[in-house]
């Protein structure tokens, strides 16, 4: 999709996206346009499809319909030009727990080596920068193995942030972190942005959620809305999917989301 001058560029265009899980379809002929230099989140009740739709926009499952990656077709991207491009956290990911912290963040790097080729200084100084950034870079002689949950969660998303892709993905990726380092998230995010970077997210935290830049809202399948996060009608509409069984409220100069007792 080519961006009109009242349209902002797009980083991810999605087209007619269909998927299916065994036998069941679970994704219903999605349209999406994600844009540029913006965080998106995307949000839902359980078993909307927010982490299948984001696996289809990584290329990770098979699927009907097209996809688009900064104006080129996904699949006619090769495997390092698409990794450099696109860096992927997922739900639960498994990394040796042999591998030092350090060792793990450098995988971040590996679409940016030829083959066999030892780490670059440019390399290692991405590495330290991801590591500083999540907090990690005092653990980085240690095996991921030795790591908490929450620990091991800022590691992987050190890895991603290594990459330095123009597009990320990340599914869940609050999993484990305490306030004080989800709020550290929060700003990781917000520099990114401010540097160009375009950030997709899925999240459970709605309130958390709403400090995207842009929400789609998901519902069985379909996208049900999709629009900024501080427009009455996303509330609407989140709250809608929801059963109105939350509501949205300002506070302190942002938006919460509180249940509905």
């Amino acid at each position: 999709m080519t961006a009109s001058p009242t349209m902002p560029p797009i980083a991810m265009d999605a087209r007619h996206i269909s998927a299916r899980l065994g036998h069941d379809e679970v994704l219903h002929g999605i349209s999406l346009a994600l844009p540029l230099g913006r965080w998106t989140s995307i949000v839902g009740p359980n078993g909307a499809g927010k982490s299948t739709l984001l696996k289809e926009l990584a290329g990770l499952l098979p699927h009907s319909g097209e996809v688009e990656l900064l104006g080129s077709p996904l699949t006619s991207l090769r495997g390092r030009e698409r990794a450099q491009q696109l860096s992927w956290l997922g739900q639960n990911e498994s990394t040796a727990d042999d591998l030092t912290v350090y060792d793990v963040a450098m995988l971040g790097r590996l679409p940016h080596q030829a083959w066999l080729a030892p780490a670059s200084n440019a390399d290692h100084a991405a590495v330290e920068r991801a590591l500083r950034r999540t907090q990690a870079w005092d653990w980085r002689e240690r095996p991921l193995g030795h790591l908490s949950g929450g620990e091991r969660q800022r590691v992987l998303l050190a890895r991603a942030l290594a990459v330095e892709a123009q597009v990320l993905l990340m599914d869940e990726p609050l999993a484990n972190l305490d306030p004080p380092h989800q709020t550290d998230w929060l700003l990781t995010v917000r520099d990114l942005v401010a540097a160009g970077k375009t950030v997709i997210s899925v999240l459970h935290e709605i309130s958390l959620a709403l400090h995207a830049d842009v929400l789609v809202v998901m519902r069985q399948g379909s996208v049900t809305h999709q629009g900024d996060c501080s427009d009455p009608a996303t509330h609407r509409a989140l709250e809608a999917v929801f059963d109105q069984r939350i509501a949205i409220h300002p506070l302190a100069g942002q938006w919460v989301a509180l249940p509905k007792i």
